[in-house]
């Protein structure tokens, strides 16, 4: 039997490439998604020098031209796409609200939000063709407005225009298409890893890569009774 696939954006480190590392661990042949074609080699050699079975591919989530060439090899290679994990985000500007400018704002809509869109839009046939197959949006617990509006909550201070309702929106692309492709037997949920040590927050979280990649992993191997069009942390629902 063929492996299941998985293509993940922004593979070529830290929580996208500690996902690949455990989904490929499971069996999983990886697409290894990277905007920088020699990072993403370098990260292959990385998983396959462990015995992973990773392929490198070309993708900038911000250009639908990329997208659309990916989705293209994916198409001649296998045919098919089991999984499909929109991992690639930025964080923007650090700044209050009041601050942050509209410029930086909209860059991160563009990878945040726009993107996801792009690249689910241009790998829904092939995930048709794979048959009971799962989307993961890879959120953040500061897309929650149960918790940003919960003084007691500790993402409460964390107050970033930009990175903060980006992910909101990508709450809400989550439930969109969870609804639409239900009939079709994928999934779509979106998964807050946490906290993490990564260059976003210059390594000053208190989780791992590996604790991070964990839940994310969890909600992209569902089986066909698993559930649709949730938000997710470690396996917990986190409000909305």
């Amino acid at each position: 039997m063929r492996k299941k696939t998985v293509l993940i954006t922004g593979a070529n480190k830290s929580i996208g490439l500690e996902t690949a590392r455990q989904l490929g661990n499971k069996g999983y042949s990886i697409w290894l998604g990277s905007r920088d074609a020699a990072r993403g080699e370098e990260a292959l050699r990385l998983l396959s020098a462990e015995g992973v079975e990773a392929r490198s591919i070309a993708i900038d989530v911000t250009d639908e031209a990329s997208v659309r060439k990916a989705a293209d090899r994916v198409q001649t290679e296998d045919g098919k796409l089991d999984v499909l994990i929109n991992n690639a985000g930025i964080p923007g500007q650090m700044v209050s609200p009041s601050q942050q400018s509209i410029n930086d704002i909209r860059q991160i809509y563009e990878t945040n939000v726009f993107a996801p869109i792009v690249v689910t839009q241009a790998f829904i046939p092939l995930l048709r063709k794979a048959g009971n197959a799962n989307i993961v949006l890879v959120s953040s617990g500061l897309g929650s407005l149960g918790w940003l509006s919960d003084p007691g909550n500790q993402f409460y201070g964390v107050n970033f225009l930009g990175y903060n309702s980006s992910k909101t929106a990508l709450n809400a692309i989550t439930v969109a298409f969870a609804k639409e492709l239900a009939a079709s037997g994928i999934k779509v949920n979106a998964a807050d890893p946490g906290y993490t040590a990564t260059d976003f927050n210059g390594h000053s979280g208190y989780r791992t890569v590996e604790q991070a990649a964990s839940g994310i992993v969890w909600i992209a191997t569902l089986d066909e009774k698993g559930p649709t069009g949730g938000f997710y942390f470690d396996e917990t629902v986190v409000p909305w």
